[in-house]
């Protein structure tokens, strides 16, 4: 069977078309700048790139370009829609309705958009997805991967906050943690790839991308993780403030007279990296700036980094010790600055880069010297394969 695994972002949408029996791409691709211009990058199996430029004004608009370039008898992989077994979405936020992957129903869709105000930037553009795929694929069964699922093994310790209970009882107000299905990727390969028994082990992984979380894996288990309820809490992101004392949101409303709808957009939107640097949410142009000695986006980039290691140093105590860090996601996979001055802090705990290895990009590595107490490893992330094995199990 054929899975279309159907990625949705604020502003973009990656795919894959999966064999099920192989587990082998038959095409990738990416819509980027949805909203603004548009490009749809499309490689089909053994063949060149394809670059479309055109029009995106929205997702459905997008989704219909990914299914013509599929059938284009160019560079198209299947020969009609109709190859397509099966599409699984990935869905950011299911509260506690969703503990695992479900099939999508018409209540399935209500239910998600209940969450639709815990993920603001991901839940409503998954929905856009999902509604286009079954307007134009009526009678595919769909299926819904969500990233909070991995994180329902958090004990509670780890997700209650210190609020009044009353608030966890009536709006299940708690740390649910995303990213999870790319977590739940990474640390299974991971400890594969280090030699160690995922069911006798402690990994941390770090999701940094745009969007960044880190995740504390043990026994093949998250215990915890760095996003909260919502995906703002946890590290700075692209334009995510992160960690913040709550009573700013309040000092900031007497002061500029602002909303609480306002401030939650500029937390989301217009903080993080971007709001620090005045640059770019763009670690690529941060660097370019701060090579060209801009003090704002050199101090951004280092407030990151230093966040980054403050959460592997809380779970590496919470876990009491660590077998393997693994960075993923198109910073942690791409980005040798951030991997060695985040291990930089542990050089006590005996890890140590080797500066060589720590040079590729985007490829599978173990990127600690072979007398490095802990192994650090580059583990390029693979939601999208994840979500088709999700798909064809429910199915």
């Amino acid at each position: 069977m054929n899975v279309l695994v159907i990625n949705c972002g604020s502003s973009s949408l990656k795919y894959q078309l999966i064999d099920s029996k192989t587990e082998k791409a038959l095409a990738v691709g990416l819509c980027e700048r949805i909203g603004i211009d548009g490009r749809l990058n499309h490689t089909p199996a053994g063949g060149e790139k394809v670059v479309i430029e055109d029009a995106m004004p929205n997702h459905e608009v997008a989704i219909q370009m990914v299914l013509n370039a599929l059938t284009d008898p160019n560079h198209g992989v299947i020969a009609s829609l109709d190859e397509i077994g099966a599409v699984g979405h990935r869905v950011v936020h299911g509260g506690e309705k969703f503990a695992s992957s479900v099939v999508i129903t018409d209540e399935v869709i209500e239910a998600i958009e209940e969450c639709n105000e815990l993920a603001p930037l991901h839940n409503p553009a998954n929905l856009i997805g999902i509604n286009a795929c079954r307007t134009i694929m009526p009678g595919v069964p769909m299926v819904a991967v969500f990233d909070t699922a991995f994180h329902q093994t958090m004990p509670k310790d780890a997700y209650l906050y210190g609020l009044p209970y009353e608030y966890y009882d009536k709006y299940k107000i708690r740390r649910y943690g995303f990213h999870g299905t790319s977590h739940s990727f990474v640390s299974k390969h991971a400890a594969a790839v280090a030699g160690l028994d995922l069911n006798n082990s402690k990994i941390i992984v770090c999701h940094l991308g745009n969007g960044a979380s880190i995740t504390a894996v043990h026994n093949g288990k998250s215990v915890d993780t760095s996003m909260g309820l919502t995906p703002l809490e946890g590290l700075i992101m692209g334009t995510r403030s992160g960690d913040i004392d709550p009573a700013i949101i309040e000092f900031i409303s007497h002061k500029e007279g602002k909303t609480i709808d306002e401030i939650m957009t500029i937390l989301n939107k217009k903080s993080g990296v971007y709001g620090m640097s005045g640059v770019s949410s763009d670690f690529r142009d941060l660097e370019k700036a701060s090579n060209e000695g801009n003090e704002r986006a050199k101090e951004a980039f280092s407030v990151f980094v230093y966040r980054v290691a403050k959460y592997i140093g809380s779970y590496i105590a919470a876990m009491n010790g660590v077998d393997a860090i693994a960075f993923t996601a198109g910073l942690g996979e791409n980005d040798k600055r951030v991997r060695k001055q985040v291990c930089d802090h542990f050089g006590y705990m005996g890890i140590t880069i080797d500066e060589e290895k720590n040079a590729i990009r985007g490829q599978e590595c173990v990127i600690s010297t072979p007398d490095s107490k802990v192994k650090v490893l580059v583990i390029p992330t693979n939601e999208e394969l994840a979500i088709a094995r999700e798909t064809v199990a429910l199915l």
